[in-house]
């Protein structure tokens, strides 16, 4: 009671439901963009799944014509295998140097994070 008189008279009461009021609004407002960038991170994952699988087939598909290409020098079997063999050198290298890729991804990846902020 007396609490409540001391707040009136010097007018705190609104002032702290002023600040609640701005507090619950900003924290709502932070919810709701929280929620637009999960959203546009979705979508462009999507559409980056999307590119891949027909990136995909399209290498899978590319490949076997390659190999059948090579497989009217070589035979059947050596166009298929120099084919893969191409993939395996391509996938060995990759291994290789795997820490380099990863520390050249991240440093983009944490360029456009900046850009985004700014």
């Amino acid at each position: 009671m007396l609490k409540d008189s001391i707040l009136k008279f010097l007018k705190l009461d609104s002032l702290i439901e002023n600040i609640t009021g701005y507090v619950e609004a900003r924290f709502e407002l932070l919810k709701m963009e929280i929620k637009e960038d999960f959203a546009k991170a979705l979508a462009k994952m999507s559409v980056f799944l999307l590119m891949g699988v027909v990136f995909l087939f399209f290498l899978i598909l590319i490949s076997i014509a390659v190999a059948y290409l090579l497989a009217k020098s070589v035979g059947v079997f050596g166009g298929f295998a120099i084919v893969a063999g191409f993939y395996l050198v391509l996938g060995l290298l990759l291994f290789a140097f795997r820490d380099a890729i990863m520390e050249k991804v991240q440093e983009q990846l944490l360029q456009i994070m900046k850009k985004k902020k700014k």
